[in-house]
């Protein structure tokens, strides 16, 4: 038995548990070898059903439809995804092995000898929205740099790097280093998904299961089915299966903000005159316009496309239900329609240069700019306008002006 498998016996049960790198072709041929010799009754797959017809459709990504996924404020969910299947790609280009290939591998000799195959991942589209809901406001900048930089690595890693991912320390140290950097991603990605998988592979029918899944989930995924099994845990993963609904006070907290800027300015109006009032809107309007549009102009997009930046913006950034990016993303997705090329093209063209010629992803990159523009305008011109009417309250009261920003 190899360190990648581990061989799971309760009374009549048996689960076999092997441990992959991903990338690794040497991966592919052990999948291959343990579903034919182990003969089970079932073989799990650490895939969902959503990224399970993916890698079995390689024309899926021409189905993308990129307003249907700003429509359903799917953006960053998209960006993300495109993001780590690049890096794996990468990757993979360096050993001859696409993302997935040791799934495919066994999926196919499941088939060839009649085994059912059972999907036992948590969709990736909940992974991510729960990555992100957990995250504080610095822990959401982390995890976009962290995106971003692994976007536009070119670092080769060598296929015995690869390999050395199945080993424990190494990924011991990975994973201590996740937790360390981003803790609450961490307890998403790989604790709670260690805590799914095992559940999912518990349910499988049959005696014996073999379950293929990331070495890194190994002992985890080993540890829960062991609490299972004694009875000191149930399989129920409800709690982890979608994206919690935002509380009162979340949804109350949402509109501080906009309530704020609106009610700064209406005490410009009534304490400071018409002519303070009409001063703090401009200040709005422009520093929310200016700042939209420049982060148009700073990906590249459509004239259109910019103008609405500069239009919607200062409304946008006072509703929290929706965001300015997400007209500036249509508008430029309707002006520039993504060709077929550009979604052949999408995993591939994750480069600086890449990034401002494929459509698909210069509407993505609209979309964040223009977003971080507005918000970056909302900021200046909220400090200013408190800055603006701490000072009038001042006057009012006889004491000195406060000195502004």
């Amino acid at each position: 038995m190899s360190q990648t498998e581990k061989v799971l016996k309760f009374g009549e049960r048996e689960i076999i548990l092997i441990g992959t790198a991903h990338i690794s072709q040497e991966s592919c041929n052990e999948v291959t070898k343990a579903v034919e010799e182990k003969n089970p009754d079932c073989v799990a797959i650490e895939l969902d059903e959503g990224r399970y017809n993916s890698l079995n459709d390689p024309d899926s990504w021409k189905k993308l439809d990129i307003i249907k996924v700003l429509k359903n404020k799917q953006g960053f969910l998209l960006l993300a995804n495109l993001v780590l299947s690049g890096f794996q790609r990468r990757m993979g280009k360096n050993v001859g092995v696409k993302p997935g290939d040791e799934m495919r591998a066994a999926d196919k000799a499941a088939k060839e000898n009649s085994i059912p195959v059972a999907m036992v991942d948590r969709p990736i589209q909940t992974t991510l929205r729960r990555a992100w809901a957990v995250n504080s406001l610095w822990g959401k900048c982390k995890l976009l740099s962290a995106l971003i930089a692994s976007a536009f690595d070119k670092e080769e890693v060598s296929g015995e790097q690869i390999e050395n991912l199945k080993n424990s320390s190494e990924m011991d140290s990975m994973m201590k280093e996740l937790a360390e950097y981003m803790p609450g991603v961490k307890t998403v990605l790989i604790d709670e998904r260690d805590r799914y998988l095992a559940s999912k592979i518990w349910e499988c029918e049959g005696n014996k299961t073999l379950a293929v899944l990331g070495a890194g989930h190994l002992p985890g995924v080993e540890a829960f089915i062991k609490s299972l099994a004694d009875g000191t845990k149930k399989s129920d993963v409800s709690d982890i299966s979608s994206v919690p609904p935002k509380s009162f006070g979340s949804k109350i907290l949402g509109w501080i903000i906009p309530v704020l800027i609106v009610a700064l300015i209406a005490a410009g109006f009534v304490y400071g005159g018409a002519t303070k009032g009409t001063e703090m809107v401009s200040t709005w309007v422009i520093w929310n316009s200016v700042l939209a549009g420049l982060g148009t102009i700073l990906a590249l997009g459509n004239p259109l496309t910019i103008l609405t930046a500069v239009i919607t913006a200062p409304f946008t950034s006072l509703c929290p239900l929706i965001g300015v990016g997400f007209f500036t993303g249509i508008v430029q997705a309707l002006v520039c329609k993504p060709r077929v090329s550009d979604l052949e093209t999408l995993q591939d063209d994750l480069s600086l240069k890449g990034v401002y010629k494929n459509r698909v992803l210069k509407v993505l990159l609209v979309f964040i700019l223009s977003s971080l523009g507005s918000t970056l305008g909302t900021i200046y011109a909220g400090s200013d306008f408190l800055v603006g009417v701490t000072q009038i309250f001042m006057n009012l009261f006889g004491a000195a002006p406060a000195q502004g920003i």
